[in-house]
């Protein structure tokens, strides 16, 4: 990688995170729609697809749990913010060890704080997983007690938006809500089965603004992304829930939707 490199230099690309398992990366359709709409918004061509499937199915080779991570960047560029219409993307594709998360998580849920740091919002941005983190990366900081498993983020009009690194879903009445995201935070592939999930339960699902009050309140809340599934929240400040009817019904529809390369 250059040091020229736009995504090293600004940030300048977009990053996609996969589970795999037996050897195969889960969702792989969904994380590539993803990133060909992050592209597409970032003006960042000629990325191809069958490369890095090519490159995944070499990494993934024999792993039995593991995490891949592909990153692209808009390429090398000269000094300055104007992107040149002559550079040639840089792929990245990287194998890392899966975390060492308590199976607790599932199974009894986490604990959450509120994170101080805010998000800002940016609808151009809003929904992709462009590589400008910082924003979690401070909030992230924040905190190291061990017990703590993550973080939520809120705008600055107080609402919440997402964990550092999970989306949000709450049951009030059974009925699910989760976040908009139409002005900051990233549009999670998970994120986007469980509103499927719900629907297919019978369960009415909103895209909304949630103040911290309203998940204070709520009857169940859970955290989502590629990694996880789904950790229920057992604890937000002084708050304790259970991990509910609702979290456990898509917690279970999930579990086969996690698997293969094009599921």
């Amino acid at each position: 990688m250059s040091c020229q490199d736009r995504g090293l230099l600004y940030g300048d690309g977009l990053f996609e995170t996969l589970l795999v398992v037996d050897g195969a990366p889960r969702r792989w359709r969904q994380h590539m729609q993803r990133l060909k709409e992050g592209c597409s918004r970032l003006g960042i061509g000629g990325v191809e697809e069958a490369k890095l499937r090519a490159d995944a199915e070499a990494l993934c080779t024999n792993k039995a749990r593991a995490v891949l991570k592909i990153v692209i960047t808009r390429g090398a560029g000269g000094r300055g913010y104007r992107p040149s219409a002559q550079s040639d993307p840089t792929r990245i594709v990287q194998i890392h060890p899966y975390p060492e998360y308590s199976s607790q998580y599932w199974s009894r849920g986490v604990k959450v704080r509120v994170c101080q740091h805010r998000l800002g919002a940016n609808p151009a941005l809003a929904g992709i997983k462009h590589l400008n983190r910082l924003e979690q990366v401070l909030a992230r900081s924040e905190w190291d007690e061990p017990d703590v498993a993550e973080g939520l983020m809120l705008d600055s009009g107080e609402n919440v938006v997402e964990g550092t690194m999970t989306n949000v879903f709450v049951v009030k009445n059974k009925r699910l809500y989760t976040p908009d995201l139409t002005s900051c935070g990233v549009k999670g592939i998970v994120r986007d089965g469980v509103i499927d999930i719900a629907e297919n339960l019978g369960v009415s699902s909103a895209e909304t603004e949630l103040s911290l009050d309203d998940v204070r309140q709520a009857d169940e809340i859970f955290l989502t992304n590629s990694l996880i599934g789904i950790w229920p929240v057992m604890q937000l400040e002084r708050c304790t829930y259970g991990p509910g009817l609702i979290t456990q019904q898509v917690a279970e529809k999930l579990a086969p939707w996690n698997n293969g390369w094009i599921s």
